[in-house]
């Protein structure tokens, strides 16, 4: 199927929650739900709040529904109403979404095709562990995109739609965040990655 399909399939199911359609905004809810819960856990980290946002991020969804033009897939809109959900919530509490740091002569373009696979690279269940402890001591940004990328399998096209950062950017946190990952895998567990 390609894009203009796509788009046109997630026009149609947008139109049958916004004429009120029986189950469709649950349908809408559901097929949706854990991308949205994925994203904002991984920036928040508290449960509870968590949980309140992704609530009021399908509030929202239902408010803002008619603003959907179809222009990018509708698992990227919800997604961005979710991210901006989770950064309003970090940057109240006064929570630096990422790490800046000029100058540490990112190649983007390489960054994602450097043939790194997280998942297959550690697979040993208590290296993969240590993996995941690592990934929670990122910052909620570099977190949120390293995940969506390698662990929800997500294309960058998509990660750009839901945080609203250029592909290069997108590209730059991911060469970022797996370099800290190496580094903090093997300051802490000994671990080579």
């Amino acid at each position: 199927m390609d894009d203009a399909a796509d788009f046109s399939t997630d026009l149609a199911y947008a139109r049958d929650a916004l004429e009120g359609r029986a189950g469709a905004f649950e349908r809408l809810v559901r097929d949706h739900q854990g991308l949205c819960w994925h994203i904002i856990e991984r920036m928040v980290r508290h449960p509870e709040d968590a949980r309140e946002l992704c609530q009021e991020t399908f509030l929202r969804v239902h408010r803002c529904l008619h603003q959907y033009r179809g222009e990018s897939p509708l698992k990227a809109w919800i997604g961005q109403v979710a991210y901006s959900m989770a950064k309003r919530h970090l940057e109240k509490r006064r929570i630096p979404i990422a790490e800046t740091s000029e100058g540490d002569g990112l190649d983007a373009a390489a960054a994602v095709g450097d043939g790194l696979d997280l998942q297959a690279d550690l697979a040993d269940a208590q290296i993969n562990a240590r993996l995941h402890a690592a990934i929670e001591c990122l910052p909620p940004l570099q977190r949120t995109i390293l995940t969506l990328y390698h662990l929800d399998e997500q294309p960058i096209g998509v990660i750009a739609g839901i945080t609203g950062l250029a592909e290069g950017t997108i590209k730059s946190h991911l060469f970022r965040s797996r370099k800290q990952l190496r580094g903090l895998l093997e300051d802490r567990f000994g671990v080579a990655a």
